[in-house]
């Protein structure tokens, strides 16, 4: 997988896949998720819930969002929702390592921190499947899978969060070593 990455880390891919990722992501926060919401009466969805959100409340949302807010979720959220966590993951998994290649740590231990950004979207997947299998199985929810699919909602949000960190931290570092490689430079 590392060769992978490592192959992968050019500024035009990086730069295309993360207008695509955030192309897609503006959509699904400004159109889909606005629209399954106005079927919510207020509630919000699981998928933006990041501290979690008990079966109780998945029931309630289901109830409220009735058969017409169900397949809106369904048919016009969750599509776009299953494809932005391979972009999503893809893309930040590709930035972190093209700034860790630039701090010249990509043979080092500090490259497998791009990996958080996988995590993140693998467990939006599972998340995801959670969400459709709960859509499809409305009324007959079971306490079991909505708890599993909180602890994949609380997965995903926690991996992100940490993702965003270590991304920011990274940039941070690239920020101070390309300022010190300048004032070398003025010095000399």
């Amino acid at each position: 997988m590392n060769d992978i990455i490592k192959r992968n880390i050019s500024g035009r891919k990086i730069s295309v896949l993360f207008i695509l990722t955030n192309i897609l992501y503006v959509i699904m926060l400004t159109i889909t998720i606005p629209k399954v919401m106005s079927y919510a009466g207020g509630m919000n969805l699981p998928d933006k819930m990041p501290a979690g959100y008990s079966a109780g409340y998945v029931n309630s949302l289901l109830n409220n969002l009735g058969e017409k807010g169900r397949d809106v979720y369904l048919y016009n959220q969750i599509p776009l929702d299953m494809i932005y966590p391979f972009l999503f993951g893809t893309t930040y998994c590709l930035l972190l390592a093209f700034i860790i290649n630039k701090l010249g740590k990509k043979e080092s231990n500090l490259f497998y921190l791009c990996y958080i950004h996988l995590f993140a979207g693998l467990f939006d997947y599972f998340e995801n499947i959670g969400i459709i299998m709960l859509l499809v199985s409305y009324p007959d929810n079971a306490i079991i899978l909505s708890r599993t699919t909180n602890i994949f909602s609380f997965l995903k949000s926690t991996f992100t969060t940490i993702s965003f960190i270590i991304l920011i931290i990274c940039l941070i570092a690239l920020v101070l070593k390309l300022i010190g490689s300048n004032s070398k430079i003025k010095i000399n």
